[in-house]
């Protein structure tokens, strides 16, 4: 006699049943992304009306499943591989200071903009005129466009506008997004795990060599990672000044006369090693933050967090070493001195921003070019500007090496040619603050 089943079981199976053919319809047009789609383990929430997900699960709710798959089994494509695009972006867990509900716009227009702007059946979709008229705004950006980018330019939209865009874009319910600005270890080891599993599919994207324009739009947002990688060690060396120190140099000091001399006169040698050589090290250097609303404080600490890795290394600074922290938006707010590695890992461990106004870079060179008349910096090698990009920047070349570090795109056009660039992707700076091990820097 077969055994009964309850009406929850049924249900149960016959939403996983939905499940895994929608899952199977993605995979036969996006056989790349096979371990992406399958990475999520199906949970009921029926206090939910569409999917969610914490990057461990995907919850649904049965009775709205049904449904939704007998009117239009297509828009459940696009849901399941919404959601699935929220964690290869690591749209989750990059909120940070920002505000949830632009983000979770910003997010849901980005993904939906990439699902859009692919040519595949099964999700195929007529555009509206609201998408139209947001997806010509974003061809018009000469860099590649990300959710941190969309959620700038949404502070100059109206109420009206946000709460249209929020309605046209909304698909997926983000109710399990980590809401904490300090992220769980079960929300760190979920964010780790899709950072792998974004790379192996974009690596099997490669591999494969099919669908290459449609999968490429996937990886769009995330292609930029790898892409002419540097580390920020390598990129902070151009500060290096060439300086004495008081170390044995082994290229100027020949072996062979010094153990002649010790066995021709016993303890005396024939000749001494020099006790100083000349090394390309970093002796000062200026790292200014932009603490405007737009420049959230976790990347600010991940980018402060792999400056200090640095500095740590005995390889790279003079012992006495002398760095100096400003913040600033339209004006100074804080000058730090670091003269050693402790005094910056107290920092760290205390840091706050300061300030949030809009963004002038002048006010740091002016202050800089003081230090110097002052001689408080004698022998500086560079200034580091950490920032969104959006600011005024003086037109005047200073006397000493420039770097804008940009926290996502930026105008390129904008930047003054004298100074260098590199970008930074966001996902990483939370790597950064969370374990200080990162490599994910692209110059310019």
């Amino acid at each position: 006699m077969a055994k009964s089943i309850t009406q929850a079981e049924w249900e149960e199976d016959i939403s996983a049943k939905i499940l895994n053919f929608t899952r199977n319809e993605l995979y036969l047009d996006l056989r790349f992304m096979d371990i992406a789609l399958s990475s999520l383990t199906w949970k009921r929430d029926d206090t939910i009306s569409t999917l969610a997900t914490d990057g461990e699960f995907l919850y649904y709710c049965a009775g709205q499943l049904s449904k939704v798959f007998k009117s239009n089994s297509r828009f459940l494509n696009r849901l399941y591989l919404h959601s699935i695009l929220h964690c290869i972006y690591g749209h989750l867990w990059l909120c940070g200071d920002r505000s949830r509900g632009l983000w979770d716009i910003a997010c849901d227009i980005i993904v939906e903009y990439t699902i859009d702007g692919m040519d595949k059946p099964a999700l195929k979709r007529p555009l509206s005129f609201t998408r139209k008229q947001v997806y010509g705004r974003i061809d018009q950006y000469k860099n590649t466009v990300s959710a941190p980018v969309i959620y700038n330019t949404l502070f100059n939209a109206s109420n009206g506008d946000i709460e249209k865009l929020q309605k046209e874009f909304y698909t997926d319910s983000h109710i399990y997004w980590p809401k904490e600005k300090k992220l769980s270890p079960a929300a760190n080891n979920a964010m780790d795990k899709w950072d792998k599993i974004s790379r192996q599919s974009q690596m099997e994207l490669e591999s494969r060599g099919e669908n290459e324009k449609d999968g490429a739009k996937i990886f769009d947002e995330r292609a930029r990672i790898l892409k002419r990688q540097r580390s920020y060690s390598s990129f902070l060396r151009k500060f290096a000044r060439l300086n004495e120190e008081l170390k044995c140099d082994p290229d100027e000091f020949d072996l062979n006369y010094y153990t002649y001399g010790l066995s021709l006169y016993g303890s005396l040698p024939l000749i001494e090693p020099l006790e100083s050589r000349e090394t390309v090290k970093i002796q000062e250097f200026v790292v200014a933050v932009d603490t405007s609303y737009s420049t959230s404080g976790e990347m600010v600490k991940g980018f402060l967090r792999e400056t200090y890795n640095i500095l740590a290394d005995k390889n790279s600074f003079f012992s006495g070493c002398h760095m100096r922290i400003i913040q600033c938006d339209n004006d100074i707010r804080m000058d730090l001195k670091i003269k050693n590695k402790e005094e910056l890992l107290h920092v760290l461990d205390n840091f706050h921003i300061i300030g949030g106004g809009g963004t002038d870079f002048r006010p740091v060179f002016s202050y800089v070019n003081s230090l110097l008349e002052k001689k408080v910096l004698k022998n500086l090698g560079g200034l580091v500007y950490f920032t969104d990009g959006k600011g005024i920047y003086p037109r005047a070349k200073p006397a000493y090496k420039t770097a804008f570090i940009f926290a996502d795109n930026y105008d390129k056009e904008k930047v003054p040619p004298w100074a260098m660039k590199m970008q930074i992707d966001p996902l990483h700076l939370h790597h950064l603050e969370r374990n200080g091990e990162y490599n994910g820097y692209k110059e310019s």
